[in-house]
């Protein structure tokens, strides 16, 4: 199993085709069948429920789904921080807990955005600036 057959099943789950699946990942509906039915086998059920509508997914397909979701999530959110992440600059600040300097900082950011530096502050003061 890998990272990739887990994106193709989402891919094809999220399209309800295979085709749409194999156009949107740039790739021969034959490959991506290949890929999904090698996965199928090493799993030992099917995922997909084939026909000439398309795919629905199977019962087990469905609960399978939800890891490889959640494997994906993950994989991108290590990713961000690991790889992404040591391109984004950081900014520190350092004060006591008053309110005049958790305003001041919030309406800052507020102001400059937040979007190329890496996330450090705290689970509360996330809350305060969203």
């Amino acid at each position: 199993m890998t990272l990739q057959q887990l994106k193709y099943v989402i891919a094809i789950a999220d399209s309800g085709s295979v085709n749409s699946a194999a156009k949107n990942l740039y790739l021969s509906q034959p490959s991506l069948s290949s890929a999904v039915r090698e996965l199928e086998e090493e799993i030992g059920f099917e995922l997909f429920r084939r026909s000439n509508r398309g795919v629905t997914i199977t019962a087990e397909g469905e609960e399978f789904l939800n890891y490889a979701r959640q494997v994906c999530e993950q994989y991108a959110l290590l990713e961000d921080r690991f790889v992404a992440g040591r391109s984004r600059k950081k900014f520190s600040v350092s004060t006591q807990h008053y309110t005049f300097a958790v305003n001041a900082f919030v309406e800052m950011v507020r102001q400059v955005g937040m979007e190329e530096y890496e996330n450090l502050y705290s689970q509360e003061e996330r809350a305060v600036i969203e």
